[in-house]
């Protein structure tokens, strides 16, 4: 699983510009005024061989009584217990404030392994100016820069070493013959009640609370003699383990989930169509190369033009889901459950179909002849051969010259061609260009 790091502090220190700097992105919106991070915001950074998941959080108010400020106190307790790791931003130029020692007294009690970090410090001398800080009692001050980018390695340098991480992330063989199911969704779409179904009995119970069910939660199941490990999302838990629910949806574990799984059913609501939540866990699926099948729950309780509705929903929120196969189904009544399963033993075949390099590079050869790449300035590409470059998902790779000049339309029509040829449904498919250099480039330019 990916570390967590959580970045905690009073309004405007800089958290989101951190965030930004973390990620290499530009994601959570910076701007100079206070309060501007309400929710919880969550992006994804890479040092080295390691990767990890960070948290933007509004600014932290831990004794907010009331408003707008309680709820945002609130996402910022949830980030904590969802974290690893907590950095605790505070302003170097503002200096140390009253805020900042109750946020102090609230992280010390939580007991997680928290980082001190003093932004906006460039150009400052560290012995001088933060010796302040260190009344907070964390230790070491790091003095950074978000803004310049200052103090940013030595920052996730330490906050990764704190984890005793192994050097090298590891790599696990893959077992093709059990199925890691990992059922995602928002709140309320239906994830438990569709798991409890296919386990036969209501013996899981969904809830969620800070620092018990932020890791994924698998359960063995059996379905016609093809083993699976349903990968949940909703937190479940056995019945007498239930906990008041402070709120009912991990970000963080359902990125966990779909990482570990090799199938995702996303799951969504016929009453309120696709939302900005299903796209983002949709498009965080794609990106991590998982296969994928769609569910549309609750299918018996809208009427045909709700249906009309939800179905141009998804043909215009989803286009890049074009690859899954959709279902209609109901949970609660059991109907339309049983092609669910063929569509993910399905996409599950795809995701792990090998493909043998001869096949491949006739597969080439012939759409090529069918219909040549465009020339890009003096030159037309020139493919001469593919092979498979990975599974889950299948990558192939196609070496020639000029590649770099193939358009991503011609890589659409390639990839068009490979999953005819090998029936591929369900799964992501990834082309590479692979350019061979030029061994006279260099004689002729001296």
């Amino acid at each position: 699983m990916k570390p967590v790091l959580a970045l905690v502090g009073r309004p405007n220190v800089g958290k989101s510009t951190l965030f930004n700097r973390l990620t290499k992105s530009r994601d959570a919106i910076v701007a100079d005024f206070a309060g501007l991070t309400r929710d919880r915001h969550y992006g994804q950074g890479k040092q080295g061989k390691h990767e990890y998941i960070v948290i933007d959080t509004g600014g932290f108010e831990p004794d907010a009584s009331s408003g707008i400020y309680k709820e945002m106190a609130k996402q910022t307790q949830q980030a904590v217990a969802e974290a690893d790791v907590v950095i605790f931003v505070v302003d170097a130029r503002g200096g140390l404030s009253a805020q900042d020692h109750d946020i102090a007294k609230y992280l010390r009690k939580i007991g997680k392994p928290c980082l001190l970090v003093a932004n906006k410090a460039e150009g400052m001398r560290e012995g001088i100016q933060l010796t302040e800080f260190y009344e907070l009692g964390f230790g070491e001050v790091l003095a950074i820069s978000a803004a310049h980018g200052q103090g940013i390695r030595g920052l996730v340098d330490l906050a990764l070493e704190s984890l005793n991480l192994p050097e090298e992330p590891e790599e696990y063989e893959v077992d093709t013959s059990i199925i890691k199911l990992a059922v995602a969704g928002r709140p309320n779409v239906g994830k438990s009640t569709l798991i409890n179904t296919w386990l036969g009995e209501e013996r899981l119970v969904a809830f969620d609370m800070p620092g018990t069910t932020r890791d994924a939660i698998s359960v063995p199941f059996e379905r016609d003699g093809q083993k699976f490990e349903l990968i949940d999302t909703a937190g479940l838990r056995r019945k007498g383990k239930v906990f008041e629910a402070i709120e009912k949806f991990s970000v963080v574990k359902t990125l966990q989930a779909v990482e570990s799984a090799n199938v995702v059913l996303l799951l969504l609501d016929a009453e309120q169509g696709v939302t900005d939540q299903d796209a983002h866990i949709a498009g965080f699926a794609l990106e991590s190369g998982r296969a994928m099948v769609l569910a549309v729950n609750k299918w018996d309780a809208v009427d045909e033009y709700q249906r009309q509705l939800v179905q141009r929903s998804i043909e215009t929120r989803l286009p890049f889901l074009s690859f899954a196969n959709m279902h209609f189904i109901s949970a609660k009544k059991r109907q339309g459950l049983g092609p669910v399963w063929g569509s993910i033993i399905k996409a599950h075949k795809s995701a792990m179909i090998k493909m043998s390099t001869p096949i491949l590079t006739r597969l080439l050869l012939e759409a090529v002849q069918f219909q040549s790449p465009q020339r890009g300035g003096m030159f037309r590409p020139k493919m001469r051969y593919a092979h498979q470059g990975g599974m889950n998902p299948p990558v192939i790779v196609i070496h020639g010259n000029s590649l770099e000049h193939v358009t991503e339309s011609y890589k659409r029509f390639l990839e068009g061609r490979f999953r005819k040829a090998f029936d591929l449904s369900g799964t992501p498919l990834r082309i590479e260009m692979k350019t061979s250099t030029n061994p006279y480039a260099d004689k002729e330019s001296s």
